[in-house]
């Protein structure tokens, strides 16, 4: 890996992308899943803030010990009393089809249709989210307090559903820099009717994307807008032979509840990464979570397997599993904040000015402190008790400038914001005190 002198570091500026907020109300409604039009449908909003690149991997292609699977289109699902009321509907939820359910249309017994009817005993009010990705079956969501509703003997079920070949879709976006070396940011496009899982992650990251492409960079972004699951191992499948100089990279999911944020660490557990977005979370001056790398997760445990390991971690807020609105209806846009959306934006932003400045030190007066007053580095008034932040982080930045240490390093060690000692690099390294 090759660092840019922190001359030529360029900033990203200030330039706004989409309001993640807004976009999240435009993107909420649209009836996705692991493939077919919601997720086309998906990737053609966030293409109008950003130039995405839209691939289609076709049905039955290998990827990896995975096969691209069909793809889905669901038209209509329904159930109706023998009177013709409707009683489950899909234009009122799109949790109420079992994703990836085969089609029906017939009068079935009512214990029959209890049997592929999915609740929450504990929210009797709330409609589950479901998946039969890889098996063939039929089923619909529901409340609760609708299934145990329904005491005819016989309904009719309808579920307009077609599993054919197609493809399967996902969007990249890469912005080059004057370095080879990449930053991945990845977020996951296929769960239906749920906000913070992860209406929140593609708005963020649309955010994000846009912000990046309005300024020179010295690393570059990948961009990638997947499926869950498959669309990160197809997307391996197809850079396996030649895989990209990924230097760092960040998955964000379940990042607009009212949560703290998290961020779940690279399999390594301290990368270079790992330590930038840790001061980056002190230096927000929020509560933060730091959890430990777990296989058990979002698309980051596919680009963290032995065969890849890439230093990818999870950026998010209350960890998924942990609340019980997860994989619920009750996970609508009423549970996301726009405050917290606009703070998660304004942190990747933070991560990515680290990442940018980021560099390994070499001091190039290393037998004791060198004479700063010459240079216009240091106060021309001693014996004063205080020391002026900038001052001190000058002497943080040569003590540990032993060509070992990252700036990211000193900030963390020295608990200074990582601005100041970044700033304090560049100083040096004009004064001709440093190399990078």
């Amino acid at each position: 890996m090759r660092d840019v002198p922190a001359s030529s570091t360029p900033r990203p500026d200030a330039a706004a992308g989409p309001d993640p907020a807004t976009l999240a109300r435009r993107l909420f409604p649209i009836r996705r899943s692991l493939t077919g039009p919601g997720v086309r449908e998906t990737l053609a909003v966030i293409g109008e803030h950003v130039p995405l690149a839209v691939h289609e991997v076709p049905t039955g292609t290998p990827v990896l010990d995975w096969t691209v699977p069909r793809e889905w289109v669901l038209r209509d699902a329904w159930v109706e009393d023998l009177a013709g009321r409707r009683v489950i509907d899909l234009a009122d939820h799109p949790l109420h089809a079992l994703g990836y359910s085969t089609p029906i249309d017939a009068v079935v017994d009512r214990e029959e249709l209890l049997a592929h009817l999915h609740g929450l005993p504990d929210h009797p009010d709330w409609i589950p989210y479901r998946t039969a990705y890889y098996r063939e079956a039929w089923g619909l969501c529901a409340a609760q307090r609708v299934i145990d509703g329904l005491g005819d003997p016989q309904y009719r079920v309808r579920i307009d559903a077609e599993l054919r070949d197609g493809s399967l879709t996902y969007g990249e976006l890469v912005l080059p820099g004057d370095t080879e070396d990449e930053v991945l940011l990845t977020t996951h496009v296929c769960h239906p009717g749920m906000a913070n899982d992860n209406v929140s992650g593609m708005t963020v990251l649309t955010a994000v994307a846009a912000w990046l492409g309005s300024a020179r960079r010295r690393l570059t972004y990948r961009v990638l807008f997947l499926p869950g699951t498959m669309g990160s191992i197809t997307w391996l499948a197809r850079h396996a032979a030649a895989m990209p100089p990924i230097r760092h990279g960040l998955t964000i999911a379940g990042i607009g509840d009212h949560g703290s944020h998290t961020w779940k660490r690279t399999e390594a557990e301290d990368a270079p990464i790992d330590r930038a977005v840790a001061v980056a979370l002190r230096d927000a001056g929020e509560p933060f979570e730091l959890l430990p790398f777990s296989p058990w997760g979002y698309d980051e445990r596919q680009f963290n397997s032995p065969g890849f390991r890439l230093p990818v971690g999870l950026l998010m807020r209350t960890p998924h599993g942990t609340y019980p609105e997860y994989h619920t209806s009750a996970d609508d846009l009423a549970f996301i904040d726009p405050a917290r959306l606009a703070a998660s934006v304004e942190l990747v932003r933070s991560i990515v000015g680290i990442l940018e400045r980021d560099r390994i030190v070499t001091s190039l007066a290393p037998m004791a402190e060198p004479q700063l007053g010459r240079r216009g580095l240091y106060s021309p008034v001693g014996g004063a008790t205080g020391r002026a932040p900038d001052q001190l982080a000058l002497l943080w930045v040569l003590n540990q400038a032993d060509g070992a240490h990252r700036l990211v390093d000193i900030a963390a060690r020295s608990g200074l914001p990582f601005e100041r000692i970044a700033d304090a690099a560049d100083a040096l390294q004009a004064a001709g005190l440093l190399a990078a």
